[in-house]
Protein backbone atom coordinates (compact mmCIF):
# COMPACT_ATOMS: atom_id res chain seq x y z
CA UNK A 1 0.00 0.00 0.00
CA UNK A 2 2.55 2.32 0.93
CA UNK A 3 4.43 1.56 -2.24
CA UNK A 4 1.90 2.01 -4.27
CA UNK A 5 1.02 5.73 -2.84
CA UNK A 6 4.95 6.48 -3.65
CA UNK A 7 4.41 5.57 -6.93
CA UNK A 8 1.11 7.40 -7.17
CA UNK A 9 2.77 10.82 -5.74
CA UNK A 10 5.53 10.02 -7.92
CA UNK A 11 3.37 10.18 -11.00
CA UNK A 12 1.32 13.15 -9.85
CA UNK A 13 4.45 15.45 -9.53
CA UNK A 14 5.74 14.14 -13.29
CA UNK A 15 2.61 14.94 -14.58
CA UNK A 16 2.70 18.30 -12.90
CA UNK A 17 6.12 18.56 -14.64
CA UNK A 18 4.91 18.18 -17.60
CA UNK A 19 1.94 20.76 -17.51
CA UNK A 20 4.43 23.07 -16.26
CA UNK A 21 6.39 22.38 -19.29
CA UNK A 22 3.58 22.64 -21.94
CA UNK A 23 2.15 26.01 -20.99
CA UNK A 24 5.24 27.71 -20.06
CA UNK A 25 4.65 31.41 -20.22
CA UNK A 26 7.17 32.17 -22.96
CA UNK A 27 4.36 30.56 -24.90
CA UNK A 28 1.31 32.76 -24.29
CA UNK A 29 1.58 36.15 -26.84
CA UNK A 30 2.90 33.25 -29.86
CA UNK A 31 0.03 31.52 -28.46
CA UNK A 32 -2.83 34.59 -28.52
CA UNK A 33 -1.18 35.49 -32.15
CA UNK A 34 -2.00 32.18 -33.09
CA UNK A 35 -5.32 31.88 -32.01
CA UNK A 36 -6.26 35.43 -33.85
CA UNK A 37 -4.92 34.19 -36.71
CA UNK A 38 -6.68 30.88 -36.85
CA UNK A 39 -10.16 31.53 -35.28
CA UNK A 40 -10.51 35.43 -35.58
CA UNK A 41 -11.37 37.86 -38.61
CA UNK A 42 -8.23 38.27 -38.85
CA UNK A 43 -7.62 35.07 -40.97
CA UNK A 44 -8.31 36.47 -44.26
CA UNK A 45 -4.86 38.38 -43.65
CA UNK A 46 -2.29 37.51 -46.63
CA UNK A 47 0.14 34.33 -45.67
CA UNK A 48 2.97 36.54 -45.69
CA UNK A 49 2.03 38.66 -43.34
CA UNK A 50 0.92 36.58 -40.77
CA UNK A 51 3.93 34.59 -41.17
CA UNK A 52 6.01 37.53 -40.98
CA UNK A 53 4.05 38.76 -37.29
CA UNK A 54 4.24 35.48 -35.75
CA UNK A 55 8.18 34.86 -36.88
CA UNK A 56 8.89 38.47 -34.91
CA UNK A 57 6.51 37.06 -31.96
CA UNK A 58 8.69 34.08 -32.10
CA UNK A 59 11.87 35.21 -31.72
CA UNK A 60 11.55 37.95 -29.14
CA UNK A 61 8.83 35.99 -26.96
CA UNK A 62 10.48 32.67 -27.27
CA UNK A 63 13.47 32.09 -28.84
CA UNK A 64 15.53 35.03 -27.62
CA UNK A 65 14.33 35.05 -23.74
CA UNK A 66 14.45 31.07 -23.43
CA UNK A 67 18.21 31.35 -25.17
CA UNK A 68 19.73 34.36 -23.01
CA UNK A 69 18.09 32.71 -20.19
CA UNK A 70 20.10 29.28 -20.93
CA UNK A 71 23.59 31.54 -21.27
CA UNK A 72 23.17 32.75 -17.86
CA UNK A 73 22.37 29.83 -16.47
CA UNK A 74 25.10 28.62 -17.78
CA UNK A 75 27.61 31.04 -16.83
CA UNK A 76 26.78 31.16 -13.75
CA UNK A 77 26.42 26.59 -13.12
CA UNK A 78 22.52 27.36 -12.40
CA UNK A 79 20.02 24.39 -12.87
CA UNK A 80 16.62 24.79 -13.70
CA UNK A 81 15.75 24.20 -10.18
CA UNK A 82 17.77 27.16 -8.79
CA UNK A 83 16.06 29.69 -11.06
CA UNK A 84 12.77 29.26 -9.06
CA UNK A 85 14.53 31.00 -6.30
CA UNK A 86 13.40 34.74 -5.70
CA UNK A 87 17.18 36.02 -5.54
CA UNK A 88 18.01 34.43 -8.79
CA UNK A 89 14.72 35.02 -10.72
CA UNK A 90 15.60 38.91 -11.18
CA UNK A 91 17.72 38.54 -14.15
CA UNK A 92 15.98 36.35 -16.52
CA UNK A 93 12.97 38.72 -15.51
CA UNK A 94 15.06 41.67 -16.60
CA UNK A 95 16.38 39.71 -20.07
CA UNK A 96 12.92 38.52 -20.78
CA UNK A 97 11.57 42.21 -20.31
CA UNK A 98 14.63 43.40 -22.40
CA UNK A 99 13.55 41.46 -25.36
CA UNK A 100 9.69 42.07 -25.49
CA UNK A 101 10.77 45.63 -25.99
CA UNK A 102 12.37 45.27 -28.60
CA UNK A 103 8.99 42.82 -30.00
CA UNK A 104 7.38 46.23 -29.22
CA UNK A 105 9.59 48.42 -30.83
CA UNK A 106 9.57 46.12 -34.00
CA UNK A 107 5.87 45.38 -34.23
CA UNK A 108 5.48 49.17 -34.14
CA UNK A 109 8.40 49.70 -36.77
CA UNK A 110 6.19 47.03 -38.85
CA UNK A 111 3.05 49.09 -38.25
CA UNK A 112 0.86 46.30 -36.87
CA UNK A 113 -2.58 47.40 -35.26
CA UNK A 114 -2.79 48.23 -31.81
CA UNK A 115 -4.77 45.37 -30.78
CA UNK A 116 -2.23 43.26 -31.63
CA UNK A 117 0.86 45.07 -29.89
CA UNK A 118 -0.67 45.46 -27.63
CA UNK A 119 -0.58 41.27 -26.83
CA UNK A 120 2.84 42.40 -26.18
CA UNK A 121 2.14 45.50 -24.03
CA UNK A 122 -0.03 43.80 -21.60
CA UNK A 123 2.71 40.66 -21.01
CA UNK A 124 5.34 43.32 -20.79
CA UNK A 125 3.44 45.56 -18.05
CA UNK A 126 2.59 42.04 -16.44
CA UNK A 127 6.05 41.37 -15.98
CA UNK A 128 7.52 44.60 -14.85
CA UNK A 129 4.60 44.39 -11.93
CA UNK A 130 5.92 40.79 -11.51
CA UNK A 131 9.41 41.59 -11.13
CA UNK A 132 8.63 44.50 -8.66
CA UNK A 133 6.00 42.35 -6.66
CA UNK A 134 9.00 39.66 -6.82
CA UNK A 135 10.92 41.95 -4.52
CA UNK A 136 8.69 40.93 -1.45
CA UNK A 137 6.40 38.26 -2.46
CA UNK A 138 7.07 35.47 -5.45
CA UNK A 139 4.30 35.28 -7.80
CA UNK A 140 3.57 32.85 -10.25
CA UNK A 141 4.33 34.04 -13.94
CA UNK A 142 2.56 30.89 -15.00
CA UNK A 143 -0.67 31.56 -13.19
CA UNK A 144 -0.25 35.44 -14.60
CA UNK A 145 -0.10 33.84 -18.33
CA UNK A 146 -3.27 32.13 -17.59
CA UNK A 147 -4.79 34.55 -16.64
CA UNK A 148 -3.87 37.48 -19.61
CA UNK A 149 -5.12 34.89 -21.76
CA UNK A 150 -8.70 34.80 -20.42
CA UNK A 151 -8.30 38.58 -19.95
CA UNK A 152 -7.40 38.70 -23.22
CA UNK A 153 -10.71 35.97 -24.52
CA UNK A 154 -12.84 38.82 -22.66
CA UNK A 155 -11.63 41.74 -24.52
CA UNK A 156 -11.34 40.25 -28.43
CA UNK A 157 -14.29 39.36 -27.74
CA UNK A 158 -15.84 42.59 -26.92
CA UNK A 159 -13.54 44.28 -29.81
CA UNK A 160 -14.33 41.96 -32.13
CA UNK A 161 -18.34 40.94 -31.25
CA UNK A 162 -17.75 37.13 -30.72
CA UNK A 163 -18.97 34.32 -28.19
CA UNK A 164 -15.90 33.25 -25.94
CA UNK A 165 -17.91 30.96 -23.61
CA UNK A 166 -15.78 28.03 -25.14
CA UNK A 167 -12.77 28.82 -25.10
CA UNK A 168 -13.08 30.63 -21.78
CA UNK A 169 -14.38 27.60 -20.50
CA UNK A 170 -11.46 25.65 -21.65
CA UNK A 171 -8.56 28.29 -21.04
CA UNK A 172 -10.20 28.30 -17.21
CA UNK A 173 -9.99 24.80 -17.12
CA UNK A 174 -6.36 24.53 -17.95
CA UNK A 175 -5.38 27.94 -15.82
CA UNK A 176 -7.04 25.40 -12.57
CA UNK A 177 -4.68 22.12 -13.61
CA UNK A 178 -2.07 24.14 -14.32
CA UNK A 179 -2.61 26.37 -10.70
CA UNK A 180 -2.41 22.84 -9.24
CA UNK A 181 0.50 21.63 -11.30
CA UNK A 182 2.37 24.63 -9.42
CA UNK A 183 1.02 24.08 -5.91
CA UNK A 184 2.14 20.69 -6.16
CA UNK A 185 5.78 21.30 -7.54
CA UNK A 186 6.28 23.55 -4.30
CA UNK A 187 6.96 26.16 -6.60
CA UNK A 188 4.18 28.13 -5.18
CA UNK A 189 1.58 28.73 -2.46
CA UNK A 190 -2.26 29.01 -2.95
CA UNK A 191 -1.83 32.43 -2.92
CA UNK A 192 1.01 33.23 -5.34
CA UNK A 193 -0.90 31.51 -7.59
CA UNK A 194 -4.39 33.89 -7.48
CA UNK A 195 -1.80 36.69 -6.96
CA UNK A 196 -0.01 35.99 -10.52
CA UNK A 197 -3.53 35.45 -12.25
CA UNK A 198 -5.09 38.51 -11.29
CA UNK A 199 -1.96 40.47 -12.14
CA UNK A 200 -2.30 39.00 -15.70
CA UNK A 201 -6.47 39.30 -16.14
CA UNK A 202 -5.76 42.78 -15.05
CA UNK A 203 -2.95 43.62 -17.26
CA UNK A 204 -4.75 42.15 -20.25
CA UNK A 205 -8.22 43.60 -19.43
CA UNK A 206 -6.90 47.26 -18.95
CA UNK A 207 -4.39 46.96 -22.11
CA UNK A 208 -6.43 45.37 -24.88
CA UNK A 209 -10.26 45.56 -23.37
CA UNK A 210 -11.95 48.65 -25.48
CA UNK A 211 -13.61 50.03 -22.86
CA UNK A 212 -10.22 50.52 -20.67
CA UNK A 213 -7.17 51.18 -23.52
CA UNK A 214 -7.57 54.38 -24.61
CA UNK A 215 -4.12 55.65 -22.63
CA UNK A 216 -2.77 52.44 -24.23
CA UNK A 217 -4.02 53.04 -27.43
CA UNK A 218 -2.85 56.44 -27.71
CA UNK A 219 0.85 55.13 -26.20
CA UNK A 220 0.83 52.92 -29.15
CA UNK A 221 0.02 54.76 -32.03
Amino acid sequence: MVTEHIIADKNLIRTARVVSAIFTPFSIPFLAFLILFIFSYLRIMPLQYKLIVLGVVYCFTILMPTLTIFIFRKINGFSPQDLTERKHRFVPFILTITSYVFCLLMMHRLNIPWYMTGIILASLIMMVICIVVNLRWKLSEHMAGSGAIIGGLVAFSALFGYNPLNWLCLFIIIAGVLGTARIILQHHTLGEVIGGFVVGLVCSLLVLHPVSNILFRIFLF
